[in-house]
């Protein structure tokens, strides 16, 4: 089963930006069988748990994330990039493998001792995870699990994310 998801996903040498080798998860979304896959991968783990919601982190996590949630039969919350969400929001800034970003999410997409689970397509160095982790905390959310399709373990980025489960169907 994994392999045919790890044997789908091609290798970009130096993107974005040079020495990256990006893990194109595109073959995957373009077959059928094997994004069903991938999705049922990430959601069948948490059938009939409490949970209230997906969260899903911009933007290859949106895609996981909002089909997970839909499989299960819950919302779906956004993590976007600073600016990119219409209403109120809470804020929180993290370092990625080649940068630095801000995160937000709505002041009311969850209330307090909601159970969710946070997907992303990729943990790198867990920046991007921390800061969606941050930001379900503040606003009083459990974090029940953070799932990834892929895990680049020589990053180690669920170090970063110890004090969470953490699942990754794939890793390099």
């Amino acid at each position: 089963m994994s392999d045919q998801l790890k044997n789908a996903i091609r290798d970009v040498p130096d993107f974005p930006i040079k020495g990256i080798l990006f893990k194109d998860i595109t073959p995957i979304l373009q077959d059928p069988k094997l994004f069903r896959l991938a999705v049922d991968t990430l959601a069948d783990r948490h059938a009939g748990k409490n949970l209230k919601a997906v969260v899903g982190i911009d933007a290859r996590g949106f895609i996981f994330a909002g089909a997970v949630a839909y499989k299960l039969g819950i919302g779906f919350i956004p993590v976007r990039k600073k600016g990119k969400l219409p209403w109120k929001t809470v804020v929180t800034s993290y370092t990625l493998e080649y940068g630095s970003e801000t995160s937000e999410m709505h002041i009311d997409a969850l209330a307090k001792g909601d159970n969710v689970v946070i997907v992303d397509d990729l943990l790198a160095t867990g920046g991007t995870a921390m800061a969606a982790a941050t930001l379900v905390n503040n606003l009083g959310g459990k974090i029940v699990e953070i799932d990834f399709l892929i895990e680049l373990a020589f990053l180690k980025g669920r170090e970063r994310l110890k004090d969470y489960p953490v699942f990754s169907a794939l890793a390099y």
